[in-house]
């Protein structure tokens, strides 16, 4: 055998030790796998945040006003979406002092000075919120521009109703388990194994992702521009608003402990 055949033998032998060295076994093998899933869908349900604010020298007066409108306010709420969920809350009340006068400067300073009397208020300012929760989106525009001829639009939050939510859930799952099932599959050609000899241990679901839709806010928005007196009348009709509800994104993350033969 001539040395050049020596060589190449000698260099395949140590090639196929290397091979055999990187190769590490994986029988009873412990692997964690962590898989993701997501579903998209079309917000179904409008959280809607109207507001009822009124000044007056008279207390009684303002809350009187404010009383009648958020009654009135309910009242179209229930003729235009009789399905819509209503609750009344944040009822304020609060006085309205004058401007601080800037303090007098004494020449004597050796005179005693009087303490300066507290203010009185000059007026008092009440205010209601109303919450409303429905899932007419078709109709929300109309019933919107209603209310605004009583109340001021606050703030509104779209998201999925309880049942749509429910929905997705069942889909969310399988299809985080589905992509549990394609990582084990790619993890086990990795290795060098068969899919069939890997065991599924343990599954452990952690959920995560946007649930529902911001919560409404108590917090009091910018005051409405009030009459201090006179009777209560509807303002002119109110153009309706456009509204996008876009679309909730549903997570979920697993982790699955799988075992090789």
């Amino acid at each position: 055998m001539t040395l050049k055949k020596i060589a190449i033998l000698a260099a395949v032998a140590l090639a196929t030790q290397a091979q055999a060295q990187s190769t590490l076994p994986t029988t009873g093998t412990l692997v964690i796998v962590p898989a993701y899933g997501e579903v998209t869908h079309v917000n179904d349900e409008a959280t809607v945040n109207f507001m009822v604010e009124e000044q007056d020298k008279d207390k009684a007066a303002a809350a009187s006003r404010v009383n009648q409108k958020m009654k009135q306010s309910t009242d179209i709420v229930r003729k235009e979406d009789s399905k819509a969920s209503l609750k009344t809350m944040g009822y304020y009340t609060y006085p309205v002092y004058p401007e601080a006068q800037p303090p007098v400067v004494m020449n004597a300073p050796e005179q005693p000075v009087a303490p300066p009397k507290p203010p009185k208020p000059i007026a008092w300012r009440v205010g209601q919120y109303l919450e409303v929760k429905t899932t007419n989106i078709g109709g929300l525009p109309k019933m919107t521009a209603a209310v605004q001829k009583v109340a001021a639009l606050n703030g509104i939050n779209f998201g999925l109703s309880p049942a749509t939510t429910k929905q997705l859930d069942d889909k969310r799952i399988a299809e985080t388990y589905r992509n549990l099932n394609e990582r084990i599959a790619s993890i086990a050609g990795a290795m060098g194994r068969k899919v069939g000899d890997a065991t599924l241990e343990t599954v452990d679901f952690e959920g995560s992702g946007n649930y529902a839709g911001n919560q409404s806010s108590d917090a009091a928005g910018a005051p409405m521009m009030m009459r201090a007196k006179g009777r209560m009348q509807e303002s002119a009709e109110v153009a309706e608003p456009s509204f996008e509800p876009g679309e909730t994104t549903l997570q979920m993350r697993l982790v699955g402990k799988v075992k090789f033969k």
